[in-house]
């Protein structure tokens, strides 16, 4: 099992930026690709961005793509997701995941996901 905490949530204007951390117990995080999505109250839970487990692959969703970067340190068993140029429509609760699937692809579906952690609130305000 793989137990995730995401962490670094919080209130910030348009334009700025913020780092979510998540971090993994359980299981190192070194044979699972991680992915990072979002869910807005109302909505579905959608796709921010995945990165392999080597860290030599990303993928972002068109939307935050230029501005949110994933990196990960297994050694840490940690995964970040470095978000600059905030706009409000990015107001979210921000859901790190791991995969453990075999896809020929970097996965980006939810139903691709195993594990997932609790959320954590970015509210980005005009």
């Amino acid at each position: 099992q793989v137990q995730l905490v995401e962490s670094g949530g919080g209130l910030v204007q348009a334009g700025g930026s913020l780092r979510l951390s998540c971090a993994a117990s359980g299981r190192t995080l070194s044979m699972y690709s991680m992915g990072w999505f979002r869910q807005a109250p109302g909505k579905e839970r959608e796709f921010v961005g995945t990165i392999s487990w080597s860290g030599g692959s990303r993928y972002y969703a068109d939307s935050v793509k230029g501005r949110f970067t994933i990196s990960r340190d297994n050694a840490k068993n940690t995964v970040y997701l470095q978000m600059n140029a905030l706009k409000p429509e990015d107001t979210a609760v921000y859901y790190c995941a791991a995969s453990d699937q075999t896809t020929p692809y970097l996965p980006t579906r939810v139903a691709l996901y195993d594990y997932w952690g609790q959320g954590t609130q970015v509210t980005v305000s005009s």
